[in-house]
């Protein structure tokens, strides 16, 4: 029986125009993320066999396995509910996200300083990845990550609440090699509402994490 299972669009496939065209949010979700779904389902029944036989000979490689696709499907559960067709500027109290307003400026300066800097994050991933806005309980702040694939360089214990998809299967099709071109489209239709909610949720598990230990 499967775990996991391909969320539906919030939207239609045009709801991104001309930010993003029907023609990559169709083929993105229905097949590439689909592919992730996939994925990690079978690799927990191949788990499922290796433990049923004592058979660890592969074990390295499923579990390497398992981390990408899973992690795959999560950052693209994320990507689809951070974007909106009316989204866009930036999170203000006039619009009840000013608690995420206040905490990206006291985590990064100002929100200028935390748009350029995912941007760049986003932009000079070496290959396939993402840039990652995430909540780190330890400190209690937001962070800018760089994710390779979709797994690496990630701070344990860390929740992304912004996420934006810097793979070719994400832009290629509309924005050719430009990428900065494409994220930088991209803030115009963040759905500022959508990361608020995530930031309250981070906030609220983060409680759950020991605190960091005293200085010696």
């Amino acid at each position: 029986m499967a775990v996991y299972t391909l969320p539906e669009l919030p939207y239609d496939y045009a709801a991104l125009e001309p930010v993003i065209n029907p023609q990559i949010v169709e083929l993105h979700h229905d097949k590439h993320h689909a592919a992730y779904v996939k994925g990690a389902n079978d690799t927990l029944e191949q788990l499922a066999e290796a433990r049923d036989k004592e058979s660890w000979g592969s074990i390295n490689g499923l579990e390497k396995n398992l981390a990408f696709h899973l992690s795959g499907h999560i950052l693209h559960s994320i990507y689809w509910h951070n974007m909106t067709g009316d989204g866009g500027g930036e999170p203000l109290e006039k619009d009840g996200v000013g608690e995420l307003a206040d905490a990206i400026a006291e985590s990064f300066g100002s929100f200028a300083g935390f748009k350029a800097q995912l941007t760049k994050a986003s932009a000079t991933t070496q290959g396939s990845g993402w840039g990652v806005l995430a909540y780190e309980p330890l400190s209690g702040r937001l962070i800018v990550e760089q994710v390779y694939d979709h797994q690496g360089n990630v701070g344990q214990g860390s929740t992304p609440i912004l996420v934006f998809d810097a793979w070719e299967h994400a832009f290629y099709l509309q924005y050719k090699n430009q990428k900065v071109d494409f994220i930088d489209a991209m803030w115009a239709v963040v759905n500022w509402q959508d990361v608020a909610r995530r930031y309250a949720a981070a906030k609220e598990r983060g409680d759950s994490l020991p605190p960091d230990a005293p200085p010696a």
